[in-house]
């Protein structure tokens, strides 16, 4: 039987993309009007999947905000500390420019983040927002890992991490938008590396899976490839507990990550975002009450890490532009 021509095997990943996505049903819609355009043009970028890790251009490029005139292009590294981490507690740090409000603060460091095995999605289209620490009437406690229905077709989550300004510890809640945001440099893991989201991307109505840094189970989840990224950074495949050999600082700032953000960063924080769902506040407010949550009582291992299943999405969620005064008041 004769080779098929170079051009044609070219194709053949192309192909098996249409298929799958002419047979899956939509399961969110997009809103109307210029939100419903900006949704089309930034899918319209969007490269086809990868049939091998490490082949073409990375599809998840497509999560960061794009920049024009960019000195230098895009960069995974983290930088020189912000000039200003011992401006007074009462003022606004100059993450007011690239993140919501601080709801929480501190007088110690959160604790390193724990390692711990993500759980599989439990249907496609749920996006996975990683654990991080929170602050309770006992100290620190860890709200698990969840996967969470997104609120409008398009939605990507950008996290939510501490910083260190004024001899406190300050905590910007995530918000969902177009593009990923700035989240302080933090190596959540699962994709989120520091900078932008490796763990999948938008791509016709539909969110894709990166194999690579998600634990998938092929009957549940059939949206998926495999794309490992060229990040200069503490990159890894932590779908396994096992990978994990290292301390992950949790915060920004004095004796933790020391990270600017980066043009992207910031272009997506200019975009219509839509802060954190109601579900996703309780979810965090539920595991306040839980004692093996605590840092106090884990030793920085806490009983449940992460939450099989999935948070529904709140309805009628559209992303709005913030006003030129700063981030939005969260809840």
């Amino acid at each position: 039987m004769k080779a098929l021509p170079h051009f044609a095997l070219r194709a053949l990943p192309v192909t098996a993309v249409a298929l799958l996505l002419a047979g899956l049903p939509l399961r969110l819609t997009s809103n109307s009007g210029a939100m419903g355009a900006a949704l089309a043009s930034a899918q319209d970028q969007m490269p086809p999947d990868q049939g091998q890790a490490d082949q073409g251009p990375d599809p998840a490029a497509v999560n960061q905000a794009p920049v024009q005139d960019q000195p230098g292009g895009q960069s995974y590294t983290t930088q020189a500390p912000p000039p200003d981490q011992a401006g007074a507690a009462d003022q606004n740090p100059d993450d007011a420019n690239y993140a919501e409000q601080p709801t929480e603060q501190a007088d110690q460091a959160p604790p390193p983040l724990p390692d711990y095995e993500q759980p599989a999605p439990p249907a496609d289209g749920y996006e996975w927002t990683p654990g991080y620490w929170a602050w309770g009437p006992a100290g620190y406690y860890w709200v698990p890992g969840a996967w969470v229905e997104p609120p409008y077709m398009g939605a990507l989550w950008t996290p939510g991490y501490w910083g260190f300004y004024g001899g406190r510890y300050w905590f910007y809640p995530g918000h969902w938008g177009l593009h990923i945001g700035f989240y302080g440099g933090i190596n959540y893991g699962f994709g989120y590396l520091g900078f932008g989201y490796e763990g999948g991307y938008w791509n016709g109505g539909r969110f894709f899976y990166n194999r690579v840094y998600n634990n998938i189970n092929a009957r549940v989840v059939r949206n998926v490839y495999n794309y490992r990224a060229n990040v200069r950074v503490n990159s890894y495949n932590n779908v396994h507990a096992s990978n994990f050999n290292s301390v992950r600082p949790s915060y920004r700032g004095g004796q933790g990550v020391q990270a600017r953000p980066q043009p992207a960063e910031g272009a997506a924080w200019r975009e219509p975002t839509a802060p954190r769902m109601t579900s996703q506040v309780q979810h965090a407010e539920n595991y306040g009450a839980v004692r093996g949550q605590y840092a106090s009582e884990n030793h920085g291992k806490p009983a449940s890490p992460a939450i099989k299943g999935g948070l529904a999405a709140d309805r009628n969620v559209h992303p709005q532009q913030r006003s030129s005064g700063g981030g939005k008041q969260q809840r």
